[in-house]
C-alpha cells in the first residue's frame, strides 16, 4: 500500500473502507448532536426542578434521587457510567 493511496482523513487504506468510515462517522455526528442537545435539555430541567423544590421550602438536593441517577448508570455502563452520572448532575445542579 502507497501513501498516494491511503485516505488521509479517514486513514483508510480503500476507497470503499474510507466511504464506510466516512458514512460511520456522519452517524456519529448525529449522535453527538443529539447527546448534546439531551444533555442541555436535562440540565435545564434539572436546575427547573431545583428551583422549583427550593421556592416550595425544600432542599436544595435530594441525595437519594442523585444515589439513584449514579446507581442507573453505573449498572448500564459500568464504572464509566459513574463519571457520566456525576457529570450530568452537575451540569443539572451545579458543583456541591
Amino acid at each position: 500500500m502507497t501513501a498516494d493511496v491511503i485516505d488521509q482523513p479517514t486513514g483508510a487504506g480503500e476507497t470503499l473502507a474510507a466511504d464506510e468510515i466516512k458514512a460511520m462517522r456522519e452517524r456519529i455526528d448525529e449522535i453527538d448532536q443529539a447527546i448534546i442537545d439531551l444533555w442541555l435539555e436535562r440540565a435545564r430541567l434539572s436546575q427547573q426542578v431545583g428551583k422549583t423544590r427550593m421556592a416550595s421550602g425544600g432542599t436544595r438536593l435530594v441525595l437519594s434521587r442523585e444515589r439513584e441517577i449514579v446507581e442507573r448508570f453505573r449498572e448500564a455502563l459500568g464504572a464509566d457510567g459513574t463519571q457520566v452520572a456525576l457529570m450530568i448532575l452537575r451540569a443539572g445542579r451545579g458543583p456541591l
